[in-house]
This record gives structure tokens, sequence and C-alpha cells, in this order.
């Protein structure tokens, strides 16, 4: 690995905007576009998109799909108005990697979240993740996410942020479980907490639905002159069923939880058409397309009976089940003038939602999804491209007894499903391995055609087919999935010693399916930088899966001040088929701070960078997931030791030495409370020296205990520790680093 960082980005900012770099006691960092004087006509300009995210909102919990305890009228009159789906689906059975899939177009055999973080999966987005949201800013589009990201660590300035995945308003929760609250005492806006101080303490008095509303509003007004993308994400109707009046429900024969859950799927109706009567009352209607759809199945959660609604209304199966009642999921399409009215069997996956979003945008969209446009379908085409089939992977360690009845007590197994025209495969593995041979596998096969609901098990009368689906899940199934370029990326080097020159590369990479012209690079620096080119910075073309690479010298200023972090931004434009596009991405070069004087574990000094693939990297203490001075010190094989790093792979954590030690010595493995949790974990550890390797250790595992570290450093600048994950999982990857510690002479 480098010792560089690389940063990937589609677009940061709309067209027309200017940025100016960031600093330090230098200017802040602004996109400003100009909203115009007078809005197009009606059903003229680029549509609005709006996309509505409910969580846990079973299939069929609208009176849409059949619902008849719980009133959904708004809901059922956009259903009415616009094209409703009966065979949509969600690409998995449980929330963060459903989300990965709808926000960049990868199913899960492909995506870079495959399981929720409750069960040990990688819990974050990653700077090779195009989201439908860097598409579309890139054509002008302002854009937002307001309600539940989901996406960890809850930190700003990182690569699973939703400003660096193209969302440039956001207030709602980052974090995965903060989003289980719904009286929470913060949330999250832009890159800042915002305290609640009403429900301080527990105190249950301000619903955070009511503010994710007033956000949605405001946000609609403020760019009604101009094309937005909205992603509403609220939390109805997730457990616990908190919702602070059930109206309608108070006087019904059921629990309270099932009251609440009820009032809590009206909730979510009245606030999309509060959506739609904000969108009619500034006349934007007919320049708006609007999706509502589910995560996944319905929920069983916090005391709710998703029997008593018929909440996955013909079909099998719920919340955590491959089967069709926790992957199928209402979707609606509305948009007068622009979306046909009636019902499409279409198989569609949210994976569509990312192509489909980008041709309605006017806007490319990279060659390597899995989704496909359907766009062409809700105009009225009947030619709206079909997939050869659909695929779903589960690794969930959660249980709830619907669930696991429905799984015949397999809910905790590794499973996958596949659909190919009409036939359903799905297959169970009894040891937590996908590598496990095909034959130990529990393959069952169901025709949708004939049983819908998943009833009959037809594999023994058609085990020829049955095989084909499962070549077809292996097929579908990469440990690693490598992307195609998209976008600028922009390479800095670990450290900006000031008065010293360095260099900067970018690349502006065509990963659409047509030709781009007048491409071109440009960087910016800080106020008092120097920056040089050292090499071409435009192209007249750039064909499909083409690239544009430009490098320039940077040059701080010796005054600059130590221990800072400094703003670099690199913009790639182009014209496309379809119009301009812009792709800015911003990161950051840190001036180094001292070099240590005496020796000291590397705890008690000021890193330069610090990645770390879940939470934060813990100082001193190891506890999994919370930051130092809350768990107990590191330990591995009942040994306890009082200094050290904890990290989560993959992570990479650099300090400066400025060449002033000798010596780095540690013990690096997964430690005790990680071994307590799973010995599913494998990870690697490696030490660069500045360009240089100094080490890479064995695959390390809880079973084989730590491995030493004795380095010779004499000369190094910039050490670096890092961790990858060993075994293509990232589960129980937790890694420490005890007694990390550098000599000096």
């Amino acid at each position: 690995m480098s010792t560089r960082r690389t940063f990937l980005a589609g677009s940061t900012a709309a067209l027309g905007l200017t940025v100016a770099a960031t600093a330090a006691g230098a200017e802040q960092a602004a996109a400003v576009v100009a909203a115009p004087e007078t809005a197009a006509p009606p059903g003229t300009r680029p549509p609005n998109l709006v996309v509505v995210l409910a969580d846990d909102l079973g299939y069929g919990e609208l009176g849409a799909y059949g619902q008849k305890l719980i009133t959904t009228p708004r809901l059922d009159r956009l259903a009415a108005e616009g094209l409703r789906f009966t065979d949509a689906y969600s690409t998995a059975a449980v929330c963060a990697p459903s989300r990965c899939s709808l926000l960049t177009g990868l199913h899960t055999g492909h995506s870079t979240v495959r399981a929720n973080p409750s069960s040990g999966g990688q819990g974050s987005l990653t700077s090779t993740d195009t989201t439908f949201a860097q598409v579309l800013q890139a054509r002008g589009y302002r854009t937002a996410v307001i309600g539940k990201w989901g996406f960890g660590p809850e930190a700003a300035g990182q690569d699973s942020h939703p400003a660096a995945r193209g969302f440039e308003e956001f207030y709602g929760y980052i974090d995965h479980s903060h989003a289980h609250q719904y009286y929470p005492e913060y949330l999250w806006h832009n890159d800042a907490k915002e305290p609640i101080p009403a429900n301080a303490g527990g105190v249950k008095a301000v619903y955070a639905p009511d503010l994710l509303e007033q956000h949605v509003l405001e946000f609609i007004d403020a760019h009604a002159a101009e094309p937005f993308l909205l992603l509403l994400t609220p939390t109805v109707p997730h457990a616990p069923s908190d919702v602070p009046d059930t109206g309608a429900y108070a006087d019904r024969p059921w629990t309270a939880a099932n009251k609440g859950h009820a009032a809590q799927v009206s909730y979510f109706d009245a606030l999309v058409g509060k959506v739609v009567d904000r969108l009619r009352a500034l006349g934007l209607e007919q320049d708006t397309v609007v999706f509502v759809t589910s995560d996944n199945g319905p929920h069983e959660e916090g005391g709710v009976n998703p029997d008593l609604f018929d909440a996955n209304g013909p079909l099998r199966g719920y919340k955590r089940n491959l089967y069709e009642g926790g992957v199928r999921v209402p979707l609606i399409a509305w948009g007068p003038g622009r979306v046909r009215q009636g019902t499409s069997s279409r198989p569609t996956p949210l994976t569509d939602v990312l192509p489909t979003l980008a041709e309605l945008g006017g806007a490319p969209a990279p060659t390597d999804v899995d989704g496909l446009s359907a766009a062409p379908l809700l105009a009225g085409s009947a030619d709206s491209a079909r997939h050869g089939h659909l695929y779903w992977f589960r690794d969930e360690l959660g249980v709830t007894s619907r669930a696991n009845a429905e799984d015949d007590k397999r809910a905790t197994w590794l499973a996958e499903a596949l659909r190919r025209d009409d036939w359903k495969a799905v297959r169970f593995a009894p040891e937590r391995d996908h590598s496990l041979p095909d034959d130990k596998w529990q393959v069952e096969l169901y025709d949708l055609a004939t049983d819908p609901g998943e009833s009959r098990n037809v594999v023994d009368k058609n085990p020829s087919k049955a095989a084909e689906l499962v070549a077809l899940m292996r097929a579908s199934w990469k440990d690693s999935y490598p992307r195609t370029p998209f976008g600028t990326r922009l390479t800095l080097p670990a450290l900006a010693v000031p008065g010293q020159a360095f260099t900067v590369t970018a690349t502006l990479d065509n990963g659409s399916a047509r030709p781009w012209t007048s491409a071109a690079l440009t960087l910016r620096a800080p106020a008092g930088w120097a920056v040089t080119p050292a090499s071409p910075t435009t192209a007249d073309q750039l064909a499909a899966g083409g690239r544009l690479a430009a490098s320039w010298q940077v040059t701080p200023p010796g005054a600059a001040a130590p221990a800072t972090t400094w703003a670099v931004t690199a913009e790639g434009t182009a014209l496309t088929p379809a119009g301009p596009v812009r792709y800015p991405v911003t990161a950051t070069v840190p001036t180094p701070p001292p070099a240590p004087t005496r020796d000291s574990y590397l705890s008690d000094l000021i890193w330069i960078s610090a990645a770390n693939g879940w939470g934060p990297v813990e100082r001193d203490t190891s506890n999994g997931k919370n930051a130092a001075g809350d768990g107990p010190p590191i330990s591995f094989g009942g040994t306890t030791y009082p200094k050290g790093l904890g990290v989560h792979a993959p992570s990479d954590i650099a300090y400066h030495l400025g060449g002033a030690a000798v010596r780095f010595t540690s013990l690096v493995g997964i430690d005790d409370f990680s071994a307590k949790q799973s010995t599913v974990g494998a990870t690697r550890a490696k030490v660069y020296g500045d360009d240089r390797l100094l080490l890479t250790t064995p695959t390390l595992t809880a079973a084989g205990g730590p491995v030493p570290v004795d380095l010779d450093v004499r000369g190094v600048r910039v050490l670096r520790l890092v961790v990858e994950d060993a075994n293509n999982r990232t589960s129980f990857d937790h890694t420490s680093w005890a007694l990390a510690r550098v000599t000096v002479a």
C-alpha cells in the first residue's frame, strides 16, 4: 500500500459554483449556486427527484397493497395517480446493506456494505462508493438527505459522511444504532451535532420525525426554483413503536406496541402527503418525480405483531428472511405528466434507483452498477430493460421468532437467494463461510408464478433448475468488487512540510458509457500556497472508460502553522452528451506536528491522520467500539496492557517521527475483548516507514495470539500502522496495537 492517501468523489458542488480552498485561518470553502430569477415553465426543466425510504415497512402495510387495518390515504392516492410496482425488491432483508445498494446501484454480492454493523459487518461507505447524489450533483442538482443515514463512523470529515458522498445538506442520524432513538438528545446537521435540550436525560419531549419534516419542507422551499434531489429517510415504522399520539388507533383492542406501530405507518403516510402538498403549493408537481419505497420487509420487534396487520400480504417471511416477505417491498412512482398511471409487474430491485435517477436528470452514470434504468417504463414505454436475474445475500446474527420459524431455525445461517423469471431459489449454509462447497448448502426452490407465497419447495422435482440458479448465485458473489473509476480522484502526500514542494496528482475518469469532450482538471490550494502545473491539465476527448491525469507542484509557505489540516480541491469538468458536468473533490493534507523529543507511547502522540473501518481509533482502551476512557485496557491471553491503540480493519494511522526515532516496538493482534465476541476475526498488520514496507505480519487471529513488533525506524519521517482484513470479511476484525512505543535517540 502506498503511503499516499487516495480520495474519490463524484460531484461535491452544483454547476455554477465557486469554491475557495480552505485551511485553518484561511477562507472557508463554499458552494454557491445562484437560483434563476424565474422558474422554467412546468414540465420543461429537469425534474426534481424525491426518494422517500420507509424503515421496515412491509409489502402489505399500505392500503394500495391490500392493508385493511391501517389507513394510508395519501400514499394510496399517489399509487392511484402514479405507477404502482407489484414486484419491487429491496436488495437485502435488513437495513444497512439494503440502503447501500439503493445509494450505489450494487446488489449485495458486489456492494461495500453487505450486513448490518450489529452483525459485525462493514458499517461504512468508502471513497469508491459513487452514490446517486454524486451523479446528480455533477449536473447541477442541489442535494439533501434528511433522516437516517445509517453508515458510521459518527464523525465529520470522513469518506462515509453524507457530505463526502454527494449530499450538500444533511440533517438526521449518521449512526445505525443512534437512529433507533425517536427522542434523541441530538441530531446531526451537516458536520456538527445539534443538541435537542428538551430531550436531555431521556425526556420524550421532541419527536425526531417532526424535526425531519421541518427540514424537508425548508429544503424544498429553499430550492424551489432549481432542480433538487431529496432523499427522505424517516425512521418510522422501525421499532420501538414510539409516536406522540396513537390517534385513530387509540381505542383499538390491541397492545400498545401494535397501536404505536399502526400510528407510525399513518405518520409516514401523512409525512409523504405533506411533501406532496408543499410541491403542489409551489407549483412543482409537474416538475417532480417522487418515489416511495421501503428498505426491507416488516419487523416484529418491540412487541409488534406483523400478522395482526397482514404486514407481508400474501408473501412468506419478514425482515431478516430472504423469502419474498423479507425483500419484496412497496414501490410507488408519482409525477403528473412524467409518470404514467397504472401498475407494473416488472421485477424491479432498488439497485435500479441510481440509473433511473441519472437518466431522468440527464446525468452520466457509472457503467459497473447492477441496476438498470426504469425511466422509459415510467414514461410509458413497454421496452424497459429487464434483469436476467436478481440476487440477495444475508449475513445476519440478529434473531426474531417469526423470521427464525420461517427459516426453519436457520435465521443466523448465511443465506442467499436468486430470482430468475418466476423461479426463486433460497439456500442456507450451516457454517458462516460463503466459500463452503455447494453440496453443503441447503437449497430450496419455488415457482412464484403458481406459488407466490413460497409454500411448496419443488427442488426435488426440478434439480437442474435449482443447479442453474445456484450457479448464478456463485457468479453473482465477489469477495471484493473493484470499481471502475468514476469522477475525480485526488492523491495527496502524507505530509505538507512548510517551505518544501510536494507533488499532487488528480485524475478525471469517464466511467460512463458515452464519450466526453472538453475535459479539464484544476487544482486549488490554501491562500498563500504556490501551485504550478507539472503536466497538461486538459483533453479534447475523453472516451468511455478514459482518463485525464494531471499533476502539480505545490509549496506551502515556510510560515504555515504546524499540526494543522489544510484543504486542497481538485475539480474535473467535461461536456457530456447531456450537458456539462463538474466533479470537485476536496481532501486534506496536514502540516506535521513536532517530532517526538523523548521515548513515547504512540497513544500519547498526536497522529497525522487516522482512518478506521468502524468507530473511532481507541487510545489506551480496547472495547470494540467506543473511544478511550470508557472501556477495559487491552489484553491478550489474559495479560493486560495499559497502553495501546484499538482499531477495526481496514485502518491506517500515521505519526510524524521526523527522523528522530530509532526503534518502534509493539504487540499487535486480535485482543481478548474481540475474541469473546467471535472467533471469526482475521487481520494482517503492516508497518510502513515513509514509502518503505517494514513489516507484514502473518494472519492475526484470536487463537493465534499477538505478534511482537521490533523495528529499526532510523531516518523515518512518517510511521504508518496499517491493519487489513485477511479473510474477505470485515466481521469482528477489531485489532489492537499494545505497548506501541517509539524510542528516540
